[in-house]
């Protein structure tokens, strides 16, 4: 074991979890401690991290016609991948229909969720900024956090040489926190598993009754966008090989599986992205953070296919334009939505809400929530990772030589 990569224990984890959790069902979460403590661990890092390499991401980049130039790419990769992303969506669940057979008396039998009180837009983009920057700390709440990280960053490049000392103790703070990620990724191969085991020990097949149809209509519009969006986006635009981007992203995709977290995720994905992918540390400390709070790629598939999953079920014809308000709000609604496992749920009775549309089905859903959150969470840290090598290959911001040495080490006879 001590001579295989971290990937390929993450990997046996995370298959041990799945045989696991088949095979002693929902006795199994006698293991839930040990992934509880691994999620903890994952939290505690976090925060001092997004805090650390945001501030000292915007600041190594020291210009500010540069920071301006990469926020603008940064921003227009988000929305239109993520409004594309929810085009795809939208049509896979048109042609699968996943809401035909489903009976009214299984949803209002399996109903129990209590909606909340959804804030307003207004208060939305108020709270987004922190007047208290170290609540925002102690809260954990990402959002403002960036948001002070963005002014403390361009304030300190603004000082000049007054300001480097400072820029120096947020890049030693970075690196502190990125060796601390290490050490906590080696408990997760334990954590992984423990996670899976749970899961799986706990909906069993029993996910596969009403809401199969659904669920593979969920998994079906992720795929599509990976093979129609993210395949030629890697290939043509950031113009990694294929082969390679698939056998690295696997270690990123095993713990986005088993936290369903993208802020749970964000120290592995920068780790990766930038020794494994060559992204330079400025532009990985800066648009990764910012990705695990706003590109929810696979959040607003999920968000397409579940109004329509709504509307099928109770007969509502959703014309043209409807279609299109639904892939708009979808698209506002993912940027806003929390990067922590559940936040969906909230904001799925927004939407629902918003179209009018009965908002029983919720409580079926939450039921198997965690599930397909997998498969959200895994295509949203892609999608931040795609984004992150596109901006980087159009700065000339990679490092080129890691595919070239990666090719030698698995082709010794290149050397």
């Amino acid at each position: 074991m001590n001579k295989l990569g971290l990937t390929s224990k993450i990997f046996i984890g995370f298959a041990l979890g799945i045989i696991l959790g088949l095979v002693f069902g929902e006795k199994v979460t006698v293991l839930k401690p040990l992934g509880d403590i691994f999620l903890t661990l994952i939290k505690m890092i976090v925060v001092p991290l997004v805090f650390c390499s945001i501030t000292s991401g915007v600041a190594s980049i020291g210009d500010i016609s540069k920071l301006k130039r990469i926020g603008s790419k940064t921003l227009i990769y988000f929305v239109v991948a993520t409004m594309l992303a929810g085009i795809i969506g939208l049509v896979i669940a048109q042609l699968v229909q996943p809401g035909s057979g489903v009976e009214l008396n299984m949803i209002q039998a399996n109903s129990k969720y209590q909606a909340k009180e959804m804030p307003t837009l207004a208060k939305t983009l108020l709270d987004m900024f922190p007047s208290n920057p170290i609540k925002a700390l102690v809260d954990g709440n990402l959002m403002q956090i960036i948001v002070f990280s963005l002014f403390l960053g361009i304030s300190l490049t603004l000082l000049g040489e007054k300001g480097k000392k400072a820029i120096e103790l947020f890049n030693i703070g970075t690196e502190a926190m990125y060796k601390m990620t290490a050490i906590v990724m080696n408990f997760s191969p334990i954590g992984v598993a423990a996670l899976m085991a749970c899961s799986i020990g706990e909906y069993g097949l029993k996910i596969f009754g009403p809401l199969g149809k659904f669920i593979l209509t969920d998994y079906l519009g992720l795929t599509a966008v990976i093979l129609l969006l993210y395949v030629p986006m890697v290939k043509f635009i950031a113009k990694i090989p294929l082969g390679y981007f698939f056998k690295k992203v696997l270690q990123i995709w095993m713990v986005t599986a088993s936290t369903t977290s993208s802020s749970g995720t964000l120290p592995v994905t920068i780790s990766v992205t930038k020794k494994k992918y060559g992204v330079s540390d400025e532009l990985a400390e800066f648009i990764l953070p910012l990705g695990a709070t706003m590109n929810m790629n696979g959040a607003v598939v999920y968000y397409a296919a579940a109004v329509m999953f709504v509307s099928q079920i109770y007969g509502v014809a959703m014309d043209l334009s409807q279609q299109v308000l639904i892939i708009i709000l979808a698209t506002i609604i993912s940027i806003g939505s929390p990067g922590i496992p559940g936040g969906g749920i909230v904001m799925t009775i927004m939407l629902l809400t918003t179209m009018g549309l009965p908002m029983e089905i919720v409580g079926m859903i939450a039921g198997i929530y965690r599930i397909i959150d997998m498969g959200h969470t895994t295509l949203n840290v892609t999608g931040d990772v795609i984004t992150s090598l596109c901006i980087a290959r159009s700065e000339n911001a990679i490092n080129d030589s890691v595919y070239d040495e990666d090719s030698v080490v698995s082709n010794p006879d290149r050397a």
